[in-house]
Protein backbone atom coordinates (compact mmCIF):
# COMPACT_ATOMS: atom_id res chain seq x y z
CA UNK A 1 0.00 0.00 0.00
CA UNK A 2 1.27 3.73 -1.10
CA UNK A 3 2.09 6.33 1.98
CA UNK A 4 0.09 8.60 1.64
CA UNK A 5 1.32 11.93 3.00
CA UNK A 6 -0.26 13.73 6.59
CA UNK A 7 -1.70 17.27 5.93
CA UNK A 8 -4.23 18.09 9.03
CA UNK A 9 -5.08 20.84 8.31
CA UNK A 10 -4.66 23.90 5.57
CA UNK A 11 -2.63 27.54 5.72
CA UNK A 12 0.22 28.61 8.07
CA UNK A 13 -0.36 26.11 10.62
CA UNK A 14 -0.49 22.83 7.82
CA UNK A 15 2.85 24.33 6.06
CA UNK A 16 4.40 23.97 9.89
CA UNK A 17 3.43 20.77 10.39
CA UNK A 18 4.45 20.02 6.94
CA UNK A 19 7.89 21.02 7.52
CA UNK A 20 8.70 19.14 10.91
CA UNK A 21 7.37 16.42 9.52
CA UNK A 22 8.40 16.20 5.60
CA UNK A 23 11.63 14.07 6.69
CA UNK A 24 10.26 10.52 7.60
CA UNK A 25 6.56 11.56 5.72
CA UNK A 26 8.75 11.68 2.42
CA UNK A 27 10.91 8.68 3.64
CA UNK A 28 8.03 6.48 4.08
CA UNK A 29 6.60 8.11 0.51
CA UNK A 30 9.85 6.95 -0.89
CA UNK A 31 9.30 3.18 -0.16
CA UNK A 32 6.68 2.28 -1.58
CA UNK A 33 6.79 -0.19 -4.01
CA UNK A 34 4.91 0.86 -7.34
CA UNK A 35 7.16 4.20 -7.05
CA UNK A 36 10.60 1.94 -6.74
CA UNK A 37 9.42 -0.42 -9.49
CA UNK A 38 9.10 2.85 -11.65
CA UNK A 39 12.69 4.30 -11.27
CA UNK A 40 13.94 0.47 -11.38
CA UNK A 41 12.66 0.13 -14.94
CA UNK A 42 13.70 3.68 -16.06
CA UNK A 43 17.45 3.24 -14.64
CA UNK A 44 17.43 -0.38 -16.20
CA UNK A 45 15.99 1.31 -20.12
CA UNK A 46 16.54 4.53 -20.36
CA UNK A 47 20.37 4.37 -21.61
CA UNK A 48 18.49 2.72 -24.53
CA UNK A 49 16.57 5.49 -25.58
CA UNK A 50 18.10 7.45 -28.30
CA UNK A 51 15.26 9.67 -29.72
CA UNK A 52 12.07 11.25 -28.51
CA UNK A 53 9.82 9.12 -30.63
CA UNK A 54 11.59 6.05 -28.71
CA UNK A 55 10.81 7.85 -25.28
CA UNK A 56 7.04 8.52 -26.06
CA UNK A 57 6.66 4.88 -27.37
CA UNK A 58 7.30 3.73 -23.65
CA UNK A 59 5.07 5.10 -21.53
CA UNK A 60 6.37 3.96 -18.68
CA UNK A 61 9.52 6.04 -19.42
CA UNK A 62 7.78 8.69 -20.29
CA UNK A 63 5.52 8.80 -16.77
CA UNK A 64 8.81 9.22 -15.10
CA UNK A 65 10.48 11.97 -17.61
CA UNK A 66 8.07 14.13 -17.68
CA UNK A 67 6.79 13.94 -13.51
CA UNK A 68 10.46 14.85 -13.09
CA UNK A 69 9.58 18.22 -14.70
CA UNK A 70 5.90 18.81 -13.31
CA UNK A 71 4.57 17.42 -16.76
CA UNK A 72 3.26 14.17 -15.68
CA UNK A 73 -0.52 15.54 -16.89
CA UNK A 74 0.74 16.05 -20.61
CA UNK A 75 1.49 12.51 -20.46
CA UNK A 76 -1.31 11.71 -23.23
CA UNK A 77 -0.51 14.62 -25.71
CA UNK A 78 2.34 12.29 -27.35
CA UNK A 79 2.40 14.20 -30.54
CA UNK A 80 3.43 17.71 -29.14
CA UNK A 81 5.45 16.02 -25.97
CA UNK A 82 7.59 14.45 -29.39
CA UNK A 83 8.17 17.56 -31.26
CA UNK A 84 9.30 19.84 -28.40
CA UNK A 85 12.28 17.18 -27.34
CA UNK A 86 13.00 16.68 -30.85
CA UNK A 87 13.38 19.93 -31.63
CA UNK A 88 15.44 20.64 -28.54
CA UNK A 89 16.98 24.06 -27.57
CA UNK A 90 19.73 24.57 -30.21
CA UNK A 91 17.86 26.65 -32.49
CA UNK A 92 15.86 29.70 -31.76
CA UNK A 93 13.24 29.21 -33.39
CA UNK A 94 12.57 25.21 -31.63
CA UNK A 95 9.31 24.93 -30.03
CA UNK A 96 10.93 24.48 -26.34
CA UNK A 97 12.42 27.72 -27.03
CA UNK A 98 8.98 29.58 -28.61
CA UNK A 99 6.70 27.91 -25.51
CA UNK A 100 5.68 30.49 -22.52
CA UNK A 101 6.26 27.11 -19.79
CA UNK A 102 10.01 27.07 -19.59
CA UNK A 103 9.14 23.49 -17.87
CA UNK A 104 9.24 22.27 -21.38
CA UNK A 105 12.53 24.04 -22.30
CA UNK A 106 14.18 22.69 -19.48
CA UNK A 107 13.32 19.18 -20.28
CA UNK A 108 14.41 19.03 -23.74
CA UNK A 109 17.71 20.43 -22.51
CA UNK A 110 17.78 18.14 -19.90
CA UNK A 111 17.38 14.93 -22.38
CA UNK A 112 19.43 16.57 -25.57
CA UNK A 113 17.85 14.86 -28.35
CA UNK A 114 19.03 17.24 -30.43
CA UNK A 115 22.49 16.02 -29.88
CA UNK A 116 24.41 13.04 -31.02
CA UNK A 117 25.01 11.12 -29.33
CA UNK A 118 21.61 12.50 -26.81
CA UNK A 119 22.27 12.71 -23.05
CA UNK A 120 20.01 9.86 -22.47
CA UNK A 121 23.09 7.61 -23.13
CA UNK A 122 26.03 8.93 -20.84
CA UNK A 123 26.46 7.75 -17.55
CA UNK A 124 25.02 9.23 -14.80
CA UNK A 125 21.93 10.50 -16.76
CA UNK A 126 18.83 9.02 -14.78
CA UNK A 127 20.58 10.10 -11.20
CA UNK A 128 19.27 13.39 -11.27
CA UNK A 129 15.80 12.52 -13.37
CA UNK A 130 14.97 9.80 -10.46
CA UNK A 131 15.78 12.30 -7.80
CA UNK A 132 13.13 15.06 -9.23
CA UNK A 133 10.75 12.47 -10.03
CA UNK A 134 11.16 11.17 -6.65
CA UNK A 135 10.81 14.73 -5.00
CA UNK A 136 7.51 15.30 -7.18
CA UNK A 137 5.75 12.61 -7.15
CA UNK A 138 5.73 13.36 -3.21
CA UNK A 139 4.93 16.60 -3.92
CA UNK A 140 1.94 15.57 -6.16
CA UNK A 141 0.76 13.26 -3.49
CA UNK A 142 0.91 15.75 -0.78
CA UNK A 143 -1.62 18.13 -3.11
CA UNK A 144 -3.66 15.51 -3.22
CA UNK A 145 -4.27 16.46 0.44
CA UNK A 146 -4.03 20.38 0.00
CA UNK A 147 -3.11 21.93 -3.54
CA UNK A 148 -1.27 25.07 -1.77
CA UNK A 149 0.99 22.84 -0.10
CA UNK A 150 1.95 21.25 -3.02
CA UNK A 151 2.79 24.67 -4.27
CA UNK A 152 4.54 26.15 -1.63
CA UNK A 153 6.75 22.54 -1.58
CA UNK A 154 7.65 23.18 -5.39
CA UNK A 155 8.11 26.96 -5.41
CA UNK A 156 10.87 27.03 -2.57
CA UNK A 157 12.48 24.04 -5.08
CA UNK A 158 11.76 25.95 -7.82
CA UNK A 159 12.79 29.03 -6.83
CA UNK A 160 16.27 27.88 -5.61
CA UNK A 161 16.87 25.93 -9.20
CA UNK A 162 16.26 29.68 -10.53
CA UNK A 163 18.59 31.35 -8.67
CA UNK A 164 21.78 28.90 -10.10
CA UNK A 165 20.85 29.58 -13.45
CA UNK A 166 22.64 33.21 -12.95
CA UNK A 167 19.59 35.39 -14.83
CA UNK A 168 19.90 38.70 -14.89
CA UNK A 169 16.58 40.73 -13.16
CA UNK A 170 14.51 40.69 -15.88
CA UNK A 171 15.53 37.48 -17.38
CA UNK A 172 14.82 36.34 -14.03
CA UNK A 173 11.06 37.81 -13.58
CA UNK A 174 10.38 36.50 -17.09
CA UNK A 175 11.36 33.01 -16.34
CA UNK A 176 8.39 33.05 -13.15
CA UNK A 177 5.73 34.46 -15.10
CA UNK A 178 6.48 31.72 -17.41
CA UNK A 179 6.54 28.87 -14.74
CA UNK A 180 2.92 28.28 -13.55
CA UNK A 181 4.31 27.29 -10.02
CA UNK A 182 6.26 29.90 -9.56
CA UNK A 183 3.90 32.60 -10.89
CA UNK A 184 0.81 31.22 -8.77
CA UNK A 185 2.96 31.78 -5.34
CA UNK A 186 3.68 35.23 -6.38
CA UNK A 187 0.38 35.98 -7.89
CA UNK A 188 -1.58 34.94 -4.58
CA UNK A 189 1.14 36.59 -2.35
CA UNK A 190 1.33 39.33 -3.74
CA UNK A 191 -2.37 39.93 -4.17
CA UNK A 192 -2.84 39.91 -7.91
CA UNK A 193 -5.98 39.06 -9.78
CA UNK A 194 -5.29 36.44 -12.65
CA UNK A 195 -6.15 39.15 -15.35
CA UNK A 196 -2.86 40.57 -14.97
CA UNK A 197 -1.79 38.15 -17.25
CA UNK A 198 -3.81 39.59 -20.28
CA UNK A 199 -1.02 42.82 -20.00
CA UNK A 200 1.66 43.34 -21.79
CA UNK A 201 4.53 41.11 -20.56
CA UNK A 202 7.03 43.94 -19.81
CA UNK A 203 4.37 46.11 -17.63
CA UNK A 204 3.38 42.29 -16.19
CA UNK A 205 7.32 42.23 -14.93
CA UNK A 206 6.85 46.11 -13.58
CA UNK A 207 3.92 44.89 -11.55
CA UNK A 208 5.94 41.76 -9.87
CA UNK A 209 8.91 43.99 -9.23
CA UNK A 210 7.02 47.09 -7.84
CA UNK A 211 5.28 44.30 -5.35
CA UNK A 212 8.37 42.89 -4.53
CA UNK A 213 9.62 46.01 -3.78
CA UNK A 214 6.62 46.83 -1.79
CA UNK A 215 6.63 44.08 0.30
CA UNK A 216 10.13 42.59 0.38
CA UNK A 217 12.46 45.96 -0.39
CA UNK A 218 14.18 44.99 -3.25
CA UNK A 219 12.35 43.91 -6.94
CA UNK A 220 15.18 41.10 -7.26
CA UNK A 221 13.81 37.57 -7.29
CA UNK A 222 17.03 36.31 -5.81
CA UNK A 223 15.96 37.94 -2.66
CA UNK A 224 14.06 34.60 -2.35
CA UNK A 225 16.52 32.28 -2.02
CA UNK A 226 16.76 33.45 1.42
CA UNK A 227 15.44 31.13 4.05
CA UNK A 228 13.41 34.22 5.89
CA UNK A 229 12.27 35.99 2.93
CA UNK A 230 10.91 33.02 1.02
CA UNK A 231 9.23 31.62 4.42
CA UNK A 232 7.88 35.18 4.61
CA UNK A 233 6.64 35.09 1.08
CA UNK A 234 5.12 31.68 1.88
CA UNK A 235 3.54 32.47 4.47
CA UNK A 236 1.81 35.40 2.51
CA UNK A 237 0.69 32.95 -0.11
CA UNK A 238 -1.05 30.41 2.18
CA UNK A 239 -2.69 33.59 4.29
CA UNK A 240 -3.87 34.96 1.12
CA UNK A 241 -5.35 30.92 -0.23
CA UNK A 242 -7.55 31.38 3.37
CA UNK A 243 -8.69 34.65 2.40
CA UNK A 244 -9.59 33.90 -0.46
CA UNK A 245 -11.31 30.96 0.27
CA UNK A 246 -8.92 28.74 -0.98
CA UNK A 247 -9.55 24.73 -1.42
CA UNK A 248 -9.45 22.94 1.11
CA UNK A 249 -7.99 19.63 1.71
CA UNK A 250 -11.64 18.10 2.82
CA UNK A 251 -13.39 19.65 0.43
CA UNK A 252 -15.05 17.28 -2.02
CA UNK A 253 -13.33 17.79 -5.70
CA UNK A 254 -10.92 20.34 -4.52
CA UNK A 255 -8.17 18.59 -6.51
CA UNK A 256 -9.94 19.06 -9.88
CA UNK A 257 -10.86 22.81 -8.94
CA UNK A 258 -6.78 23.42 -8.43
CA UNK A 259 -6.64 22.26 -12.11
CA UNK A 260 -9.29 24.10 -13.35
CA UNK A 261 -7.65 27.30 -11.62
CA UNK A 262 -4.08 27.01 -12.38
CA UNK A 263 -5.79 26.10 -16.20
CA UNK A 264 -6.42 30.04 -16.34
CA UNK A 265 -3.11 30.48 -16.90
CA UNK A 266 -2.51 29.71 -20.61
CA UNK A 267 0.67 27.17 -20.36
CA UNK A 268 1.14 26.24 -23.94
CA UNK A 269 1.02 29.28 -24.94
CA UNK A 270 3.86 30.60 -28.10
CA UNK A 271 6.00 33.58 -27.40
CA UNK A 272 6.01 35.22 -30.40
Amino acid sequence: MTFQPVVPFGGNAGWAFLQRTRESQEDAFQQSAALQRDVAYFRANIGGITSAEDLVDDRRLLNVALGAFGLAEDIDNKFFIRKTLEEGTLRDDSLANRLSDKRYFTMAEAFGFDLSPPRTVVGGFADPIVQAFQERSFEVAVGNQNPDMRSALTFARDIGDLAERGLSGEAAWFTVMATPPLRTVFERAFSLPIEIGTLDVDRQREIFEEKANQFFGSPDVAQFTDPEKQDELLRRFLAQSELQGGVSPTTRGSAALAILQASATPQFGIVL
